[in-house]
């Protein structure tokens, strides 16, 4: 145990709200135009057959199952095949609560609240199954509108099941390349593995080798993930352990520059097209990968057991969640309401806004709402620009929407304002599939469901707190140094295996990882209980040293550990 003086410091009640930081641009993702490619063809097909049948008034519903390609880019083609399943069955789920609710009432008020009843639980479960980019806000777009379109009860089977058949054209686009690059994703998680492992050599220190580490973590859960062996994913391993054993022998030396040039150039490579870098095996690698296949073999029984448990410990009362599911409760309502008080007539814009502001703190909820505002009002004056050339012709208003979606999903990942100018303009034009609205009121409408929405849904993040924050922190901490205490047992066994030091290092990395994402969480959220930072920073130094002998110690067992039968090593 660190010797470090553990204090709890007090956080402050209130911070200081950052104004220009949150509209920074960054550097795009470097799988941008995956999802950006997938909604295009997934879009474009329904559309197509739509138009060709005269019946673009349907679009709205085939844009539901074509919105679903955006989901799962980041995990391994196994396991997007089953996720997009998922998230089509939750689409049309929603879809269909709203569908029916509109096709009941015309109480715009019972309306208003069954969207932030739907956009609540959406919220609680996207965050609950951690089903990652885009998040909730698709589901809730998708709820909110139908909740105010006109529809009849018998119409509902048949719009659903336009829903669900562009749902499965988007898995099919989502699947499809596992045909002409099976190992994409993970070649791209290794590849940020070892240009994180390369950060680190280029320039030692805390920041750096957590990133580093949350990186490795990652692309091991992505390879074991991945379903059986295969020789490019053999050669992903060797990479990854490469970059572990950068982390682990890192201190003091000067090789620095070289080590994270190497890293890089592998990283590129990886990423490519080309065959995967093949270099020298690290030390330890012959029981790294003893220990991988180790550990694939248990967790494949127990995997979707543990997935259900945990599913159902973070929706469990006293989850952190909640507090986050209350705030997009409460805000969506309001907004609602509010803006329905002003005469809007289909306020779902101002529920859409709302609900897209709650990430997992106060702070990050204001960027957001920052982000949202000024990229709405800009993406009201591009709608403004395009209108009249979208109205010349239908096929003219489906290039526009095409257009709009790649640009959204190539923008959003510099910055979600700068999405947000392409997704509003998108989001107007699906009106027109329906029939012409005044452009005044359109833009009028969407100008107030903003204001209101970004407004009203940042008071509720303020008002509903989430002191449940420190107890994550708390308890990420209970489990960091819990994971640590067995990986020290496991060193100072007589002769540990190498399935059981992999176990212990995945086990303290993932630890880890949990233990700076409830931290991050909880330095944004205001109203809160004292959080042990020093404690936290303890923490992560005495984790990252031990991971750091875990690695060395299987490089020790290495030197006598057999080569794997499909070659490895």
């Amino acid at each position: 145990m660190s010797h470090t003086s553990i204090r709890s410091r007090k956080s402050p009640s209130v911070r200081g709200i950052p104004l220009a930081a949150p509209l920074r641009l960054a550097r795009p993702s470097d799988m941008w135009f995956k999802p950006a490619t997938s909604v295009v063809v997934a879009t474009a097909i329904p559309n197509l057959v739509l138009y060709s049948v005269g019946r673009l008034d349907l679009v709205m519903y085939t844009m539901a199952g074509s919105l679903c390609a955006l989901y799962g880019h980041n995990l391994p083609y196994a396991r997007r095949a089953r996720t997009v399943v998922g998230v089509i069955l939750g689409m049309i789920a929603g879809l269909a609560v709203a569908l029916v609710a509109a096709s009941l009432t015309g109480s715009t008020a019972v309306l208003i609240g069954v969207g932030a009843l739907l956009a609540a639980g959406q919220k609680l479960l996207c965050d609950a199954t951690r089903i990652g980019p885009p998040g909730p806000v698709i589901f809730t777009f998708v709820s909110s509108a139908a909740l105010f379109a006109p529809q009849e009860i018998g119409q509902v089977p048949g719009h659903l099941a336009l829903t669900l058949g562009a749902g499965a054209v988007s898995w099919l686009v989502g699947v499809a390349p596992a045909l002409v690059r099976r190992e994409g994703p993970e070649r791209r998680a290794t590849a940020r593995a070892l240009d994180a492992a390369a950060g680190y050599a280029a320039e030692p220190g805390h920041r750096t080798r957590r990133a580093a580490v949350a990186a490795v973590h990652a692309a091991w859960q992505t390879l074991l993930a991945a379903g059986r062996p295969t020789p490019v994913r053999t050669a992903l391993e060797r990479l990854v352990v490469h970059a572990e054993t950068a982390l682990a022998t890192r201190a003091g030396d000067t090789a620095g520059d070289a080590d994270a040039d190497r890293l890089r150039d592998w990283a590129r490579r990886t990423r490519a097209r080309g065959p995967v870098p093949t270099p020298a095996p690290a030390p330890g690698t012959a029981a790294e990968l003893l220990g991988v296949d180790a550990e694939r073999a248990a967790r494949r029984p127990a995997l979707r057991d543990g997935a259900v448990r945990a599913l159902l410990h973070r929706l469990a009362p006293g989850s952190p969640l909640l507090p986050v599911a209350a705030r997009t409760l409460v805000g969506c309502a309001l907004a609602g309401y509010l803006c329905s008080a002003l005469g809007v007539g289909r306020p779902y814009w101002a529920i859409v806004t709302a609900a897209s502001l709650y990430q997992a703190n106060v702070t990050l909820s204001w960027n957001r709402a920052l982000q949202r505002t000024l990229g709405n009002l800009l993406g009201v004056l591009v709608f403004a620009a395009v209108l009249p050339a979208a109205r010349m012709h239908p096929l003219a208003l489906i290039g526009f929407c095409l257009l709009f979606a790649f640009a959204a999903e190539a923008l959003i990942t510099r910055n979600y304002w700068l999405g947000s100018v392409a997704v509003t303009p998108m989001a107007l034009l699906v009106l027109e599939y329906a029939g012409r609205h005044p452009a005044g009121e359109l833009m009028g409408d969407r100008v107030l469901d903003t204001v209101i929405g970004a407004g009203v849904g940042f008071l509720a993040a303020v008002l509903v707190t989430n002191r449940r924050a420190a107890g994550r922190v708390e308890k990420a901490l209970a489990d960091a140094e819990r994971a640590r205490a067995a990986a020290v047992q496991t060193l100072a066994a007589p002769a540990p295996t190498a399935a059981a030091l992999d176990a212990a290092r995945r086990r303290l990395a993932g630890s880890l990882v949990e233990l700076r994402e409830a931290d991050d969480a909880a330095a944004g959220e205001w109203w809160q209980r004292a959080v042990p930072q020093e404690a936290v920073l303890a923490a992560e130094q005495a984790g990252h040293r031990t991971l750091a002998a875990t690695a060395t110690a299987t490089a020790r067992q290495g030197m006598t550990a057999p080569a794997r039968e499909n070659g490895a090593v």
